[in-house]
């Protein structure tokens, strides 16, 4: 269980990386975008102040610069307070020595100066006020300005968006949690059910030795046959709970046969295909030449689960199931080929999800156990590398040197 908890947690820290990478690169971007939206204001409030400076020092005709401060008011979107050398507002009420700034008619003068000087402070927060001069050393004025309304929902809109994304992602955790747990649970159900049916033939059959040895127990040769099934079938206990037992812990591997292991597979189950009613040939083809590091139950077992399942998908009258193995300097490949009914296209991707089954009384185990036990702890891969609906499919397996 130690590989499983290692890659969440591992798939844990890469989300929050993912998120993290995510929000600084947005507040970054948000911040930039910001900032020179406020660098344009401010060049647009000193083009104000210097409009007011150019006024104050001609001596044209005020109409002259009507057109040019039109178009300045005109573009500011943003509050802004005008005010003179000691911060006093003078004209609020006809919305001259200020813009963008709502004040309540009804209030009065004193109450009005004690708003607009509130607002003097909380922009003086926000930026420097910029002065209109006389003669670069006089100052007849200040501007005080603040953010426009696109510039104000700019910064929060990250945090908005940070926000909706830990939501939803939480809710994904959530989700993804919730898909674990159900597919756990039904991994547990499966592995009991999976264990009662493994235990079952082998149960079933010492009790019928039983019966015999209370038959014949005056016949020695008989006794002596009987007590020889008897001990085949308590190995084959034996080895189910061995298997059982590796699931959850890491097998210790050692220098196998690996075609030895498949013949002994093969053999088994070439003895009880009679009693299936099929007719069916398992071949192997090819050879390896050096042995490989491998749990010799826990493989058997992966090769067992093939067969099974290739003569449940089987039904012709002639099957055949070919067992091909080839090799390179690095890995070993092992084809599964059977000329069953073929797996559906839709299909192909949840045959090895626990609790996966085609069969009417199957628990969906067999495949999801031989991934696991080829690629957690032989660290190889199994996968479905084709499939004809009608034709037959094949399963091939890469492991290691």
């Amino acid at each position: 269980m130690k590989i499983f908890r290692t890659s969440s947690i591992n798939i844990k820290i890469l989300l929050i990386l993912i998120a993290a990478v995510i929000s600084f690169g947005t507040l970054y971007y948000t911040r930039i975008l910001v900032e020179k939206l406020q660098e344009r204001d401010r060049e647009l409030v000193e083009l104000y102040a210097k409009t007011f400076k150019y006024i104050s020092s001609s001596t044209e005709v005020q109409g002259d610069f009507t057109f040019l401060f039109d178009n300045i008011i005109k573009r500011i979107d943003f509050p802004l307070i005008l005010t003179d050398s000691e911060e006093n507002v003078h004209n609020y009420s006809t919305g001259s020595g200020t813009r963008n700034l709502e004040i309540d008619s009804t209030l009065s003068e004193e109450e009005t100066d004690i708003f607009l000087k509130n607002k003097i402070a909380e922009l003086r927060i926000h930026h420097n006020p910029i002065e209109i001069t006389y003669n670069d050393s006089i100052v007849l004025g200040k501007i005080f300005y603040g953010d426009s309304e696109i510039v104000t929902r700019l910064k929060y809109y990250p945090y908005l968006q940070i926000l909706f994304a830990g939501g939803f992602m939480i809710l994904s955790y959530l989700g993804f949690s919730f898909l674990k747990k159900s597919e756990q649970s039904n991994i547990y159900v499966g592995m009991a059910r999976e264990t009662a049916h493994q235990l079952g033939t082998p149960i079933s059959s010492l009790m019928g030795w039983n019966e015999l040895l209370k038959m014949q127990y005056d016949k020695p040769e008989k006794v002596m046959n009987i007590s020889n099934e008897l001990v085949h079938d308590l190995n084959r206990l034996n080895k189910i709970a061995s298997r059982f037992s590796k699931i959850g812990s890491i097998p210790k591997l050692q220098p196998e046969n690996l075609d030895d292991l498949i013949k002994k597979v093969i053999e088994y189950f070439e003895k009880r295909l009679p009693q299936t009613g099929k007719n069916v040939s398992i071949i192997l083809e090819g050879k390896t030449t050096s042995k490989v590091d491998l749990n010799a139950e826990l493989f058997e077992w992966v090769i067992e689960n093939l067969i099974k399942n290739a003569l449940d998908a089987i039904e012709t009258e002639n099957g055949e199931i070919l067992f091909l193995i080839t090799e390179n300097k690095e890995t070993i490949k092992i084809d599964v080929t059977d000329n069953g009914k073929g797996i559906d296209i839709k299909k192909r991707n949840e045959i090895f999800r626990p609790g996966y089954s085609t069969k009417r009384r199957g628990w969906g185990l067999g495949l999801s156990l031989s991934k696991r036990i080829i690629e957690d702890y032989h660290k190889g891969k199994i996968f479905l590398k084709s499939s004809v609906i009608g034709k037959g499919s094949t399963f091939q397996i890469f492991l290691k040197k």
